[in-house]
């Protein structure tokens, strides 16, 4: 008979659900976020390359610098301004552990990224939460409640916000940051599907914005986990004294390298998942959905006429996986369904439109 662990899990950790997307074996599985197309083959060849240069033997930059000094020259920062880690979910984590924990609070706006309250959560600290309107837009004076009631010694926005894909305005970015007490996380894992990002507020010495970027999307290399952080270096300072010693290994580092240098590359994939976007957005239009604008490389909707799990149900009867959200707060019914390539959304479409004209 197993024998339990004689020393039980702290009471808040052991009540939490675990974080996860249901993975189902269908030939088009759109529900994860990830790009469709493949990382540049030139990529791929200086990688195998770069993989017999390394010194395995020995550890790896520890603040990884080379790194760092290659996003920082991307965004027009210093080195000093930027924390890099396994995918921005360590990031946050890390952010969380140095600036939030038991006796503290973390701020959030429901509907929005589920991950940014669970590692609030594991990290020891009390979650409050704000409500954004039926449009899934953030209102100013929600904001101001939020931080004059609780005081938030951390507060998270998402922009593009996930699920619902909405671009945060700028006037709510720039409130916020004007009235926080505390650090403002401006979540931008798929900033590079829309037009504006919140890096220019973001590295001041003394400020109180940090901005997190993830490889995994424009990027294509999901399969790397590597995220990083944009930071006054006050707070980077911080993090790389919480971070495990030697936490990104010499491999993670040189392949990050190596990918900044296909831009021109990355931007293209942009695009193309964009004009896709579009032309799923207008073929939701005919249909018997409800659907919202989006700055990501996602699309949220509502079936009007069938709840949404049934929908879901019949697309992966059809061969599509898309997110089930429809038992979420503040997207009830809803479904996500990631933008794919070319003839992935077309089946997309076909499925859904098929889904909604079966008969009960």
């Amino acid at each position: 008979m197993a024998r339990s662990s004689p020393v039980p899990p702290r009471s808040d950790v052991s009540a939490l659900s675990k974080y996860h997307s249901a993975q189902v074996d269908v030939p088009v599985r759109l529900n994860t976020n990830e790009s469709p197309f493949p990382p540049p083959d030139e990529w791929r060849q200086e990688v195998a390359r770069l993989v017999t240069s390394i010194d395995w033997n020995r550890y790896p930059d520890r603040e990884a610098i080379a790194l760092r000094s290659a996003i920082a020259a991307r965004h027009g920062v210093d080195a000093s301004s930027v924390f890099v880690a396994n995918g921005s979910n360590e990031v946050l984590q890390t952010l969380l552990l140095s600036y939030a924990g038991a006796g503290r609070s973390v701020a959030v706006f429901e509907p929005t990224y589920q991950l940014h309250a669970h590692l609030a959560r594991i990290s020891g600290a009390n979650v409050v939460a704000g409500r954004r309107s039926v449009d899934h837009t953030l209102s100013a004076d929600e904001i101001q409640r939020v931080v004059t009631q609780y005081s938030p010694h951390v507060t998270f926005l998402c922009s593009p916000n996930n699920p619902t894909g909405r671009v945060e305005s700028w006037d709510n970015i720039t409130l916020l940051s004007d009235i926080a007490p505390g650090l403002v996380v401006i979540d931008e894992a798929y900033a590079e599907f829309s037009e504006r990002s919140a890096v220019e507020l973001a590295s001041s010495p003394g400020g109180n914005v940090v901005v997190s970027r993830t490889f995994s999307k424009t990027w294509s290399l999901a399969g790397l986990r590597l995220g990083y952080l944009i930071a006054p270096p006050d707070v980077v300072d911080m993090l790389h004294t919480v971070v495990l010693p030697y936490h990104l290994d010499a491999f993670k580092q040189a392949a990050g390298i190596a990918a900044l240098k296909y831009v021109d590359e990355m931007n293209d994939r942009v695009m193309r998942i964009v004009a896709e976007r579009g032309r799923i957005m207008s073929a939701l239009e005919g249909l018997e959905i409800e659907s919202w604008p989006s700055g990501a490389n996602f699309v949220l909707f509502r079936p009007t006429r069938v709840d949404g799990h049934t929908v879901w149900q019949r697309l992966v009867d059809r061969g599509v996986l898309v997110r089930d959200c429809s038992s979420w707060s503040g997207v009830e019914h809803c479904l996500r369904v990631t933008i794919g390539d070319e003839a992935e959304n077309t089946m997309f479409i076909k499925a859904l439109k098929q889904a909604l004209e079966q008969s009960e």
